[in-house]
């Protein structure tokens, strides 16, 4: 259900700030967690989802990177962190513990590792600690590709040779954030990555322990500029010109500086030519977003706008955990035929930090991400439309309806305005399991979306109970995370495709579900879709193409043009 917003902006006094930003101070997700180490993890895919071909707006799906797959290398973690890229003839996948590498044509998967191999085939030592992001550039015909290292304080950049991800990759590393803290630790955490024509932007939120294995304190955010042209050379990946923005937290809520917000997010941008680049990201101090520049980006003067807007939007609430309906019979114990009700409402939604890429196109900045609406206790996946040079509103709506939470929403936009918005959503209903689904939709005159389909859903999970990190039958311990990323990319090769990475919950890791020997743990899997996005462009995109091809041959030419961010 598509519900339009009106806007608004709330300033909340220095008391109720300081309520506000516990939100993501007191709740840091921890590290990617490690369950059961030492265990022996059966690799059979016994499941894993038939290749789709040519269904509706579904070009073609398959199944990616699974948790079985993961286990059987030794990085058995929770959540995925569910992150791809297409390329001209490859999509490149990457999860916390896998790299892999899949045919656009057929889905076959041409190559799976571990990330530690990946990284360590790239140039750098030691095993790295996730929340890896990987795109594509059309312009350089390369994937680029982060991680944090195996020193939590660093940041890896990888970028590929070629447009080949099976072939050679070049890497290095900065310190993203290095207090020095005698005997403690650092840790540049959740790094996000975008480009455009000036840069890349990689943004951190700051951790540090006074002892390791203490608990982390926050410390502020980073943003890192770095050239483009640095990272795109011939001879791999540097950052001597990154240019470093730290804004610190002191704790003292009267004087730091709450406009850069947190989970910082560069947008992707194929239209910046005068070294401006647009950054945006969730309000620290408020329940809304905060958009500023970077001037001269990807130079030695590249500079913060004086402070940036807070608290874009209208204002919503925490998000609570998501439902599913934890019905399924537990094998052999009639005395639990209808599940475990503990397990109903334990699915971590994330906070409302932007987890996935921003876009701009023909001056206006999209995004994503999850909230919940005030007097509602529903996470939905709101979409914002901001007018690049105003940071106006021009569109604000949610996607959710009342039997269902959705979360872990992903968006692109195209040259033309059109836009797939990606996202998982769960109810306690029969039919409300954890299902990857996807939505299409133009962007008007007004700059406002508009809804030019059904919902298409994608992958239906394989249980209606998802408890990682205990067994089977069991009541769910620890806090079930469910993944941090997912991704929805444009396809070089064809202005109509969309690709889309999300995240579905897998049959249980026992002999009962084709698992000889299984713990019995919960265990994820992934979804990569294609989609092939039609409709009638707005009349300047039709002005656009007819300038571009001349009109007879917009009109009958195979849409098969290159795409741009």
């Amino acid at each position: 259900m598509l519900a339009t917003l009106g806007t608004a902006a709330v300033l909340p006094s220095v008391a109720s700030a300081q309520l506000i930003a516990q939100k993501y101070f007191l709740t840091r997700r921890p590290a990617a967690i490690n369950i059961e180490a030492g265990q022996t993890f059966d690799v059979d895919p016994n499941g894993i989802s038939s290749t789709v071909f040519n269904q509706g707006m579904l070009n073609i799906g398959f199944e990616g990177i699974s948790q079985y797959d993961v286990a059987a290398v030794g990085r058995n973690f929770i959540p995925p962190d569910t992150i791809g890229a297409a390329g001209r003839t490859q999509y490149v996948q990457f999860t916390n513990g896998g790299f892999a590498v899949y045919d656009k044509a057929t889905g076959t998967r041409s190559l799976f590792s571990s990330d530690t191999a990946f990284w360590q085939a790239a140039g750098q030592a030691g095993v790295p600690n996730g929340d890896q992001r990987v795109i594509f550039s059309p312009q350089a015909n390369k994937f680029i590709a982060i991680s944090f290292g195996s020193n939590t304080k660093d940041i890896l950049v990888a970028v590929s040779d070629t447009g080949n991800a099976l072939g050679t990759w070049k890497s290095t590393k900065f310190e993203g954030f290095a207090e020095l803290t005698p005997g403690g630790r650092t840790l540049a955490d959740y790094p996000t990555l975008a480009f455009d024509n000036n840069a890349v932007y990689i943004g951190t939120n700051d951790f540090a322990a006074a002892t390791v294995g203490g608990p982390t304190n926050f410390r502020g955010t980073t943003l890192n500029v770095i050239p483009l042209s640095d990272i795109l050379g011939a001879g791999g990946p540097n950052v001597v010109n990154n240019v470093q923005f730290r804004t610190a937290f002191t704790g003292n809520f009267a004087t730091d500086d709450f406009s850069r917000g947190f989970a910082i997010q560069g947008v992707n941008s194929s239209e910046s030519t005068d070294g401006i680049g647009h950054i945006i990201a969730a309000s620290i101090n408020d329940f809304g977003l905060t958009r500023y520049d970077v001037l001269n980006a990807g130079t030695a003067g590249a500079v913060r706008t004086a402070t940036g807007s807070t608290t874009i939007g209208t204002d919503y609430t925490f998000n609570d955990f998501g439902r599913q309906p934890a019905s399924d019979a537990i094998v052999g114990n009639p005395a639990l035929p209808n599940g475990i009700a503990a397990n109903r409402r334990i699915i971590d939604t994330f906070g409302d930090q932007i987890s996935s890429s921003a876009f701009e196109h023909a001056g206006k900045i999209y995004s994503v991400h999850t909230v919940t609406e005030n007097g509602t206790d529903r996470t939905v996946v709101r979409y914002t439309v901001l007018d690049t040079a105003t940071n106006a509103v021009l569109d604000e709506g949610n996607l959710g309806d009342a039997a269902f939470d959705f979360y872990q929403g992903a968006l692109a936009v195209n040259r033309l305005g059109q836009v797939v918005i990606s996202y998982n959503r769960s109810g306690l209903g029969p039919d409300g399991r954890i299902t990857l689904a996807a939505q299409t939709f133009r962007t008007n005159a007004l700059g406002q979306l508009v809804s030019t389909g059904d919902e298409i859903v994608l992958r239906v999970s394989d249980t209606d109970d998802y408890h990682n990190g205990s067994l089977y039958g069991q009541a769910a311990a620890g806090r079930q995370r469910w993944a941090d990323y997912a991704t929805v990319t444009l396809d070089p090769m064809s202005v109509h495709s969309f690709w889309i990475s999300g995240t579905f919950a897998r049959e249980y890791n026992l002999g009962a579900f084709g698992h000889p020997g299984g713990t019995g743990g919960s265990r994820w899997g992934t979804y990569i879709a294609e989609l092939n996005v039609g409709g009638v462009p707005e009349p300047q995109s039709w002005a656009m193409l007819i300038i571009g091809f001349g009109l007879i041959g917009a009109v009958n030419r195979r849409q098969r043009q290159p795409a741009s961010c």
